[in-house]
């Protein structure tokens, strides 16, 4: 019966059925009688899917979601077929029809954004046994194994350090915009990158248990948990039903007229009501996407319409989310800062850590002569040597430069905590054995965060930031764009928690981020809103909005879009039971019989569409 209904319930189909309903109308009018009334074929197109939602939802739904506006309308058409009048039990059909197919065509929903999510899970292993590697697939990887991975490779399971240092890019699981060094005794997590310094590790937390799998699971749930929002239509539906049968039978009881009690229920049926969702929504849809916000069903609309707390992540979402040279401090006065820029660009020049790429990246854009270098090494998570015309180089953090015996004054010392309270990463640089400057970098801030944070706050909403990023990262950047609750060093575990809490508490949360890490997140919020021109596949899947532009300033229109389209439906609504009032009113009075009653009411159909049309060109900026 699904099948059926689904098929006559496609567009091509609800076409032919309004052409038979025309022909319906307009023939008898040309004195053209058929054996067979045309608006038969209408009611069998239009008006079985009717009666197979509603008597589905009648089955199946729970409480009061029993009674819906699809309740009504196959009353009044059963009711009309019964006195005869077939042209009103196909108008009332095709209109719901028509509505049905707006609805489908505001609701669809990508699933595929998992199935990326699972195909970063690591597929193999190097376990050491008896001295020796072999490579084995991931679901063999037992606790207690030891492992091996090399530069450029996902680390397989969860795990501790054993042998080596290395940089990890944590990424996909914290949103850490900057690599962690990692040495013996650190954790180190399954799915992350491990970006140079082969490393040796013991399982710790494999199959099922690892982070990534854990990962995934939370997308699943909450994709699974996130009940769907009751439509307007259905809530105003589930008093509109017993209203209209009451007042239809006591029209039959005190006038004892049926076709009065018929067109009572004709004028009563909410096709007006069935139409303000899905217009208003398409119209701002429509409006969205001409500004570069992809909005993928009326519900996130809906929702993002009663939003009262926002939460934030920062990389990627109120930063660029990419390193750049923030400062240059050179500490000699052999070197000022070009020369020092030149010298630790060209010792960093044979690295593979992200911050000397960045390094020498901004001094090919400065247009710095890069010196060539000998006898390279790199220690990993640590830092570098090079020699450069017989002068021995070391670049590289604090520990390293201390290992390497070379003095760091506690005026340095005061400096590198100053950069590191505004969430900076430093590079110290030493020549012969003497400290000599330093480079610092950091993610940037985009110009319009501050503004941004302030319309959304001006507007009654509240903000807080939840971050991977360190608590000095996280408050440096907070304070600049002046949100004062923030939760830091998060799992993607934890920020899901945090969201909960706050559902808990009735918050009617929206989640903004950009990484892998949010995914869980995204879906678990109210409404998930993915930065889409650099965010991953995954988050931007895992969003109900993406901001192709990844133009923050249109967070606030985005909020005020859905506030208006919340208020153009149920002003719609409100116009269409007027309407209604008004046709009650005369069907009682004998004035309208079923089929002027059905032309009458759908006035109220055309003033829906027109309103909805106005927010397609409305400014909102």
């Amino acid at each position: 019966m699904k099948k059926i209904s689904d098929f006559l319930g496609n567009i091509p189909m609800t076409m032919i059925g309004g052409i038979f309903l025309v022909l319906s109308l307009l023939l008898p009018a040309l004195n053209i009688y058929l054996p067979l009334d045309p608006a038969w074929i209408s009611v069998m197109i239009c008006g079985i899917p009717l009666l197979y939602l509603s008597i589905w939802r009648l089955i199946y739904n729970k409480g009061i979601s029993k009674i819906s506006s699809a309740l009504l309308i196959s009353i009044a058409m059963v009711a009309a077929i019964a006195i005869g009048d077939l042209f009103a039990a196909g108008e009332v059909a095709f209109i719901m029809a028509i509505g049905a197919i707006l609805e489908d065509k505001t609701t669809e929903r990508a699933k595929k954004g998992l199935k990326t999510l699972i195909s970063l899970a690591p597929q193999q292993g190097r376990k050491i046994k008896n001295g020796s590697e072999i490579i084995i697939k991931v679901d063999e990887i037992k606790k207690g194994d030891l492992l091996r991975v090399l530069p450029g490779e996902t680390i397989p399971v969860d795990g501790i350090i054993t042998v080596g240092n290395t940089s990890i890019d944590q990424s996909i699981m914290t949103g850490e915009s900057l690599p962690v060094d990692k040495e013996v005794g650190d954790s180190v997590f399954c799915g992350t990158l491990n970006c140079f310094g082969s490393i040796d590790m013991k399982a710790t937390k494999v199959g099922e248990d690892s982070s990534l799998q854990k990962l995934i699971h939370m997308v699943e749930e909450a994709e699974n948990k996130k009940a769907p929002m009751a439509r307007i239509a259905d809530t105003c539906a589930s008093w509109l039903v017993p209203v209209a049968l009451l007042i239809a039978i006591l029209a039959y009881f005190v006038t004892g007229n049926i076709v009065r009690a018929v067109t009572v229920l004709v004028v009563f049926c909410p096709c007006a009501l069935v139409l303000a969702t899905p217009t208003a929504i398409m119209a701002a849809i429509g409006q969205a996407t001409k500004r570069g916000v992809i909005i993928k069903s009326g519900e996130a609309l809906e929702k993002m319409g009663k939003v009262d707390t926002i939460t934030f992540d920062k990389t990627g979402t109120l930063t660029f989310g990419s390193l750049e040279v923030n400062d240059i401090l050179s500490f000699s006065d052999k070197y000022d800062n070009h020369t020092l820029l030149s010298l630790i660009a060209s010792a960093e020049t044979r690295s593979e850590h992200p911050l000397g790429k960045a390094i020498v990246a901004y001094a090919k854009d400065q247009n710095i002569t890069l010196i060539e270098t000998t006898n390279f090494q790199m220690e990993a998570g640590k830092g570098i040597y090079a020699e450069i015309n017989n002068k021995k180089i070391f670049c590289g953090n604090e520990k390293y430069l201390k290992e390497k015996r070379i003095f760091i004054s506690k005026h340095l010392k005061e400096v590198l905590d100053k950069f590191r309270n505004e969430g900076k990463a430093s590079i110290l640089a030493s020549v012969n054995d003497e400290c000599v400057g330093m480079i610092t970098l950091s993610d940037i801030l985009r110009p319009t965060a501050q503004n941004m944070i302030t319309q959304l706050k001006n507007m009654g909403t509240d903000i807080i930031l939840l971050t991977g990023d360190n608590q000095k990262t996280a408050e440096y950047f907070a304070k600049q764009v002046n949100i004062t609750n923030i939760k830091s060093e998060l799992l993607p575990a934890e920020k899901v928690k945090n969201i909960q809490k706050l559902q808990k508490e009735e918050k009617y949360v929206c989640m903004i981020g950009d990484g892998v890490n949010d995914a869980p997140a995204l879906k678990t919020a109210n409404v998930g809103v993915a930065m889409g021109s650099m965010g991953s596949d995954i988050a931007i899947e895992a969003a109900d909005i993406a901001l192709m532009s990844d133009d923050i300033t249109k967070i606030p229109y985005l909020k005020r879009l859905s506030n208006a389209t919340v208020k153009t439906i149920k002003f719609s609504i409100a116009l269409s039971l007027l309407i209604n009032f008004v046709a009650i009113t005369l069907s009682l009075l004998g004035m309208l019989t079923p089929t002027t009653g059905a032309l009458v009411h759908n006035a109220g159909s055309v003033f829906v569409v027109l309103i909805a049309a106005l927010l397609y060109d409305r400014k909102f900026e």
